[in-house]
């Protein structure tokens, strides 16, 4: 039950071994969490983990540092706070689905659909652990930077809204399939998922080949009927999405979102995606007497506190920092993935967040959302799987550096502990004084080449 399997899944019902005890992952079914709640995961994590409570850069709530003796009584701690934690294939909508008002359409009537079918077909027995379905109705926090196997995306058309169907990564980056109605969208969907679990349970969407999936499609006549959307999104490997404009937006889940119905929602940000559960529960319960509704989890490592009133938002606000999160979306922590690292960490060979606290305040300029930086303790790079354009990783014989690959890659400097922050200072220093009018830290080091980044952490 407990030992490392990289392509697992942690739940409740099967924790995973990391290098600080067992690791539980838990997400509402739906919605978020009353104030009350999450008070009370917060509390039992500190009774039975390492007090240290986590949001992943999905959205997910992690407990880390739970043993073999505490992990029933914590999950029954849980089960009496009456919160339906999700299980099987993830279905995930943005975290403001449904009372978001500049979404383009609540996306949450097509989640529920596929996931009664999911479940009616037994699909999750057939499916690896990781393989999941984001829905995107689009609106301020929208989830094109989520992974996804299979990917439906809302669009305005001439015809009205549509989804385009995606397989495989981020939304930038997935393979377009099919521009379809609701219900195509929900058959189309559930028929992606059929294929790949016809390949086995080590099968991903990127295993499946977009042309054979489209004439599969086409044969359960799922094709896209309307002249004009056929003429604008033709079904080949050169389809694109009608309305790209939500791909490119900043979606910083940091600050106050206006909401239906007049509601308010407020989004702070977790340091690292960490805090103390003790500091948690205290929020948790301010938030609950002040007038919070309910808590919800969000992509990016932040917490969302929905309110009536706008008022109130406000109030935690000016609350967050005094407990440990983050109120400005400015703030430079937000750019850096970095996970507990050591001594928090057995397998881990640097103090990844120490690390990540001091580069923060010496990046300045360079922090402008267009370079990625990822510090891990190891080379299993569990804060950041993917590759980040910068990214140090610990290991037996100092820190690696490596350009834009995964913390599992080889490195291309070999530093000590001291070299990442004089580098990382001189890196900082050379786009002040090379940055171009409109230029953005990306631009500049496209422009001035691979060889000046590792030039700085070399001291030339």
């Amino acid at each position: 039950m407990t030992a490392i399997i990289r392509n697992a899944c942690p739940s409740l019902s099967e924790p995973m071994r990391t290098g600080d005890g067992l690791l539980v992952r838990l997400s509402p079914a739906s919605g978020g969490f009353s104030p009350g709640a999450l008070a009370g995961v917060a509390q039992a994590a500190f009774r039975h983990g390492s007090s240290m409570v986590e949001v992943t850069a999905r959205g997910s709530l992690q407990i880390r540092g739970l043993e073999e003796s505490t992990v029933a009584p914590f999950a029954k701690e849980i089960e009496a706070l009456g919160i339906r934690v999700r299980t099987g294939v993830p279905v995930e909508t943005g975290p403001l689905a449904g009372i978001d008002v500049s979404e383009i359409t609540d996306p949450l009537p097509l989640a529920g659909s596929i996931r009664e079918i999911i479940e009616k077909k037994e699909l999750s027995l057939r499916l690896g652990p990781k393989v999941s379905v984001v829905i995107d109705g689009g609106g301020r926090l929208p989830m094109a930077g989520i992974l996804a196997d299979i990917r439906l995306t809302a669009t305005r058309t001439k015809r009205g809204v549509a989804w385009q169907l995606s397989i495989g990564g981020t939304a930038e980056r997935a393979a377009p399939i099919a521009l379809l109605d609701e219900s195509q969208a929900r058959d189309g969907a559930i028929a992606a998922l059929t294929a790949i679990a016809k390949l086995g349970k080590q099968a991903r969407a990127t295993h499946l080949v977009p042309a054979i999936l489209r004439r599969e499609l086409t044969q359960h006549a799922l094709e896209v009927s309307e002249p004009d959307l056929q003429q604008e999104t033709p079904l080949d490997a050169k389809i694109v999405f009608l309305d790209r404009s939500h791909l490119a937006r900043n979606s910083q889940p940091i600050g106050m979102f206006a909401l239906s119905a007049n509601r308010a929602a407020i989004g702070v940000g977790l340091p690292f995606g960490q805090i103390e559960g003790a500091r948690l529960a205290a929020f948790c319960l301010e938030a609950e007497n002040a007038g919070i509704e309910e808590i919800r989890l969000s992509p990016g490592r932040a917490i969302l506190l929905i309110a009536e009133d706008i008022s109130v938002c406000e109030q935690m606000r000016d609350l967050a920092p005094r407990f440990g999160f983050i109120g400005d979306a400015g703030d430079t922590r937000l750019c850096i993935a970095a996970c507990p690292g050591s001594p928090a960490c057995s397998s881990g060979h640097l103090a990844a967040r120490v690390a990540g606290e001091q580069l923060a305040a010496l990046g300045g300029g360079l922090f402008d959302n267009s370079l990625s930086f990822h510090v891990s303790g190891c080379s299993k790079g569990c804060a950041h799987p993917s590759a980040a354009d910068l990214t140090f990783v610990g290991n037996n014989d100092g820190i690696s550096l490596i350009c834009g690959g995964k913390a599992s890659e080889s490195g291309v400097l070999r530093l000590e502990h001291a070299e990442i922050r004089h580098g990382f200072a001189r890196l900082a220093g050379l786009y002040r004084e090379q940055q171009r009018v409109g230029e953005t830290a990306r631009d500049c080091f496209n422009r001035l080449g691979a060889k000046t980044v590792t030039a700085a952490f070399q001291g030339s």
